[in-house]
């Protein structure tokens, strides 16, 4: 493959993406994002993310013109309605789908053909944390398994490799895995 020739592979323009790393390399400013959410509480467990805008690629980003909305729910064990999915829920969605994407995109940059790709998050939480029951029970995932079927054109342990690069380079699992500082203030005026 030239890095001329244009190819697609599992959905992925290859070219443009071998582009992308070299302007970032020329420019590491281009690889600064900052992505952007907000959120309403509507009642009860109930509230809406709306996203949209983000900065990224050295400017802020105009090419969605509606928002996505995302309702956050609980189910009636939880004192919910079933509005939506649960944020912790949202978390295994975020978490699937970004181990999905860098894996899919790690496969194509090796020249790897992914004919089929699934995967399967279980997370577990103990209540007890989160109500403040013991304060030895953290409030979020004890632990969460990551069970991903993958029908490729390579060998096992090129699979095995592809999975390790996935976890290493996955922006939402390196979140959920290292602790990352946030910072939770009042908003004034």
């Amino acid at each position: 493959m030239t890095m001329h020739q244009s190819i697609t592979m599992n959905g992925l323009d290859v070219k443009a993406a071998h582009e992308t790393i070299e302007a970032l390399k020329a420019d590491a400013g281009l690889a600064k994002f900052q992505f952007r959410a907000r959120n309403t509480w509507i009642d009860g467990g109930e509230n809406r993310s709306t996203i949209r805008d983000f900065y990224g690629a050295g400017q802020e980003d105009e090419s969605r013109t509606a928002d996505f909305e995302f309702v956050n729910g609980e189910p009636p064990v939880l004192l919910g309605k079933n509005e939506g999915a649960n944020p912790v829920e949202f978390l295994l969605h975020g978490l699937a789908g970004c181990v999905t994407t860098t894996l899919i995109l790690h496969a194509s940059m090796r020249g790897i053909v992914i004919r089929a790709l699934s995967t399967e998050l279980e997370g577990d939480i103990d209540l007890y944390g989160l109500l403040g029951l013991d304060p030895s029970v953290a409030p979020g995932y004890q632990e969460i398994r990551i069970r991903m079927h993958i029908d490729a054109d390579c060998s096992d342990e090129e699979v095995e490799e592809l999975l390790a690069v996935a976890k290493a380079h996955s922006p939402v699992c390196n979140t959920v895995c290292q602790p990352v500082p946030v910072a939770l203030e009042r908003a004034r005026g």
